[in-house]
């Protein structure tokens, strides 16, 4: 699935990389290409071998094998202290006996940068990500956010070519998280540096990546923008993985060049495009909750279209959901926007209602 790479492709590539831990790959066989000036993430479950590619990436894990190029370089062998990497961890590491001030020139200092460059590059850094008035506090007297923009400061002090976020957000609460996700953007592409993060928080890969790496058992299953891997699942595990998603098991029972139908225990679900299967094969249909329509009168529609009756509903604010019950017991969840601050549902619990899709929805997967 990840495929040698040519000598030209990508600012960091990591070419047929395996890491094994007593005879077990946490990584496997995995190939990457990221661009220079790129935001990209590691996407997966714990234990899916994200933190382990990250940590072969900075040098503190040394590759089972395969290789790992920066700016056509190999630095599989190089120790973390010769790579032009810095690495930003979700604790932050900050040292909690120095000011912000110091915490940011530490690095510089350590590599005997002259004392007025320091205070320059401080002074810059600080600029960057708007604590100057803050340089001269102690970690503890600083907010979580304040103290991972610190944190991201003395990453980029060093100006490295690969910055490496290891759930950089992790520690900030939801509403905090959603708010330093653009701030972080915003401080990354302004400096230009090459970025790759590693989360398990799906919305948080989504808001900031570029392109995304899905991962699971040590291999990289998809890999695209965040619109790609959302609307064009390759797998059953990345549909179920990225976002919410109703998941009908069937079979091919037709296929032409514009259309195809599925026909699964819930009914004959039709595709409007082929996908040159075979007949009969195993394949899945997913579709999204928000792609599906919902009323208590039957619609003018002739495919796709099915009854159930309403079990649940909850209220989020800005959309409703709704879970069907289908005969046969299958539960189908809905997603209704809120569109005006009045506008109130007539579906209520125990309500029978049609349900339908239009038929460039679905997504047929046959992995």
């Amino acid at each position: 699935m990840n495929l040698p790479l040519s000598a030209g492709d990508g600012f960091l590539r990591t070419d047929q990389l395996v890491k094994r831990f007593d005879g077990v790959a946490a990584v496997d066989d995995v190939s990457l290409s990221i661009h220079k000036g790129e935001i990209f993430a590691l996407l997966g479950s714990s234990g899916c071998g994200k933190s382990t590619l990250l940590r072969m990436l900075a040098g503190f894990e040394k590759p089972t094998e395969g290789s790992v190029i920066l700016d056509g370089v190999d630095i599989a062998s190089f120790p973390p202290y010769e790579r032009p990497i810095n690495m930003m961890f979700q604790s932050y590491a900050l040292f909690p006996h120095l000011t912000v001030w110091d915490n940011i020139a530490f690095g510089l200092k350590r590599e005997g940068m002259p004392k007025g460059e320091i205070e320059a590059r401080v002074q810059e850094m600080l600029k960057l990500v708007q604590l100057e008035t803050f340089a001269k506090r102690k970690p503890h007297q600083l907010s979580g956010g304040q103290q991972q923009r610190v944190a991201l400061a003395r990453s980029l002090a060093k100006r490295p070519q690969l910055l490496l976020l290891d759930e950089p957000l992790g520690a900030l609460d939801k509403k905090l998280r959603e708010r330093t996700q653009f701030e972080l953007v915003n401080i990354l592409e302004s400096v230009g540096v090459t970025c790759v993060m590693v989360t398990h928080d799906q919305e948080e890969a989504m808001a900031m990546a570029s392109r995304i790496a899905v991962m699971s058992h040590g291999r990289v299953l998809q890999v695209g923008t965040p619109k790609e891997i959302y609307e064009h699942p390759n797998c059953r595990f990345v549909a179920d993985f990225i976002g919410n998603v109703n998941m009908f098991e069937g079979e091919l029972t037709l296929d032409q060049a514009d259309r195809c139908e599925v026909t699964t225990e819930q009914g004959v679900v039709n595709v409007g495009h082929g996908i040159s299967g075979t007949l009969g094969m195993s394949v899945a249909i997913a579709v999204r909750p928000e792609k599906i329509h919902i009323d208590k009168t039957r619609p003018d529609v002739s495919v796709n279209l099915f009854t159930g009756k309403v079990r649940e509903i909850a209220y989020f604010g800005s959309y409703n959901t709704f879970i069907v019950e289908m005969p046969g017991g299958r539960r189908v969840k809905i997603t209704e926007t809120n569109t005006t601050r009045h506008e109130s549902s007539v579906i209520t619990w125990e309500d029978p209602v049609f349900f339908w899709w239009d038929d460039s929805a679905p997504v047929v997967l046959t992995q």
